[in-house]
């Protein structure tokens, strides 16, 4: 597990590169929201990295996201993000403890998202198939304003923007028309938020506009096995 002062370090890093990405692309630093991504690691160190500031943590598993929602509700201010796919069965789980849920890609996903919620509405993000890879999830850019329109019917959801997974590359540069592309989405659905951006690439994510950041391996280190 790792340490308080390599967390920070770490931290600090990160930060660093978000606030060096606004600057080039001439956005507030505040533009952009910073998700830890806690996905496998103990409720012990998200309790350190909210101890050092962080309040947007990223779980992509409903599980997990249930167990440390419960373990760790004594921390003030702290913010679940779902990050990753939810089945119809788990949709309980979301509703309950996510601030804001990054995946929706299913109408069956929404309606038990939407039964499921209360007090206020449940935000999302519509997860977008910008590269139209075969072996990923997501909406077809030719079916999003159908598919915004359906959520929009129900009552506990509030769409807020879209999220898309370009195709893994080891260049950053490789995202880059993959994040304009779905950029150039919201703007045209009149949609503001963008979460789109890992370790690897959120540099560039930051300069075609996102709005939200996922970063795990740069803060935590490599998930527990």
């Amino acid at each position: 597990m790792i340490d308080r002062a390599s967390l920070q370090a770490n931290f600090t890093a990160v930060e660093g590169r978000v606030a060096a990405a606004c600057l080039k692309a001439g956005r507030p630093r505040e533009s952009v929201t910073l998700i830890a991504v806690s996905k496998l690691h103990p409720s012990e160190v998200i309790r350190l990295g909210w101890e050092l500031g962080q309040r947007d943590f990223g779980e992509n598993y409903a599980q997990e996201l249930r167990d440390k929602h419960a373990g760790l509700a004594e921390c003030a201010g702290l913010r679940w993000h779902a990050i990753g796919p939810v089945q119809p069965k788990n949709a309980k789980y979301v509703a309950k403890a996510a601030f804001l849920f990054h995946a929706l890609e299913r109408l069956e996903v929404a309606q038990e998202l939407s039964k499921r919620r209360v007090g206020a509405p449940l935000k999302c993000l519509i997860e977008v198939n910008v590269a139209g890879e075969a072996s990923k999830a997501g909406i077809a850019p030719t079916e999003l304003a159908a598919f915004i329109e359906a959520v929009r019917a129900l009552p506990q959801l509030e769409v807020v923007g879209l999220t898309a997974m370009p195709p893994i590359s080891e260049d950053p540069e490789a995202s880059r028309p993959h994040f304009k592309a779905l950029r150039e989405l919201a703007s045209q659905h009149g949609i503001s938020q963008l979460s789109m951006g890992t370790t690897g690439d959120f540099e560039v994510a930051i300069e075609e506009g996102a709005t939200l950041v996922r970063v795990g391996t740069a803060i935590f280190g490599h998930r527990p096995t």
